[in-house]
């Protein structure tokens, strides 16, 4: 085949153009190839990242200044240990600011297969039975075996060929395979130059059940008290969105479709959510028993933060919408006893925050929590 393709014409004159294009076109392949493994060695990591010191440490990566996340038994809170952080199936998610790591909100992965929806967090283990399916890091695709701690530092790049201070640090994220069927893995990534955010690829097993849909949710919206979801032309209010409804239940309404979505001058599609609190009023918290009950609800961050979804320039993501629920009451272990349940203080919030497009293996998403307002995070990405 490199024969054929390379079989120079009859004419001499054009058989040595050709000869140099084969050449220039050979040094272009190897040098692309190979200048990120120079600018990598040239490089050492830098010491901004959070990284596990080897496999066996604890399964907790980011940047100082920006995103962490960990993967369960983990916690990701400085005080919280090994065990404390959530529920099983999720992937922790927060801040790290002046040398403190917070936890705001959950990542869950929820595959639809044959239009049955599963969660993560909920769908149970093949291995004990419990809510919650086993997630394990790895380097590269081919860690298919479970490991409870760090197994992988993860990996160090260069993604930006002529800008070698950008360093990314990406690692996957597997789980088992679902009740249904589907059996997806995700590929987690995080920029020094956009440090509050993260990258969320999705791809599937060979094995794995066709998938129409995967989902990527942050599911603990209650916890900021996110009530303004920012669109193109109007900020949508869940207080207003769910009037009248005080119930125990997730509510929902209907999604909003991507040409609501605010874009960049570089064409970047955003939705952004944000609490209508100060942070006063956000760190405040009631003074009843039910309340002491409810403590891992209080707001503890010194930080009023937005959260927001986007997806890189494309001239359209056909079924791309955002979709949103809320709740009047704190979520409480799926308790069907009134009195279980604490009112959110000011009213009903948005709980689950996500963007939803048809399953296309490969397709990224970026999750970001950023101290930023909406619009300096548009100037950023206007500049």
């Amino acid at each position: 085949m490199i024969t054929r393709v390379f079989q120079c014409p009859k004419d001499l004159n054009l058989c040595r153009l050709w000869q140099i294009g084969a050449v220039w076109l050979l040094l272009t392949y190897f040098v692309i190839g190979l200048v990120p493994v120079m600018l990598a060695q040239d490089h050492p990591p830098s010491d901004q990242w959070i990284r596990p010191k080897n496999a066996q440490d604890g399964a907790l990566w980011g940047i100082k200044g920006g995103i962490v996340f960990s993967l369960w038994p983990y916690g990701l809170e400085t005080e919280k240990g090994i065990y404390g952080g959530g529920p099983r199936g999720l992937i922790r998610v927060g801040i790290e600011h002046e040398g403190e790591i917070y936890l705001i909100n959950f990542l869950a992965i929820e595959p639809v297969v044959n239009g049955k929806l599963e969660f993560s967090e909920i769908s149970p283990s093949t291995v004990d039975g419990k809510w919650g399916k086993l997630l394990w890091a790895g380097a590269d695709e081919n860690a298919v075996a479970y490991s409870p701690t760090a197994n992988t530092r993860g990996i160090i790049t260069h993604p930006v060929l002529d800008k070698p201070e950008v360093e990314e640090l990406s690692l996957y994220v597997f789980m088992e395979q679902y009740l249904a069927g589907a059996h997806p893995y995700l590929r987690l990534s995080v920029r020094n130059d956009r440090p509050q955010e993260v990258g969320i690829q999705v791809f599937n097993r060979s094995g794995s059940k066709p998938m129409s849909f995967c989902n990527i949710t942050a599911t603990m919206g209650n916890y900021e008290r996110l009530r303004q979801l920012h669109l193109k032309d109007q900020t949508i209010d869940s207080r207003e969105l769910y009037t009248g409804y005080t119930g125990i239940d997730f509510i929902e309404k209907e999604s909003y479709p991507a040409q609501k979505f605010i874009r960049s001058k570089g064409g970047d599609y955003f939705v952004f959510a944000t609490t209508n609190e100060t942070l006063v009023e956000l760190k405040q918290w009631p003074n009843n028993a039910l309340a002491q009950t409810k403590g891992n609800w209080r707001y503890r961050p010194n930080l009023k933060l937005t959260q927001y979804w986007r997806k890189e320039p494309a001239p359209v993501y056909p079924g791309l919408q955002v979709r949103v629920n809320g709740r009047y009451n704190y979520w409480s272990g799926g308790s069907n006893n009134p009195e279980h349940y604490m009112a959110i203080p000011g009213g009903a919030a948005f709980e689950n925050f996500e963007f939803r497009e048809p399953y296309v293996s490969g397709q990224q998403t970026f999750f970001g929590i950023t101290t930023q307002a909406p619009e300096a995070i548009l100037a950023r990405f206007n500049e």
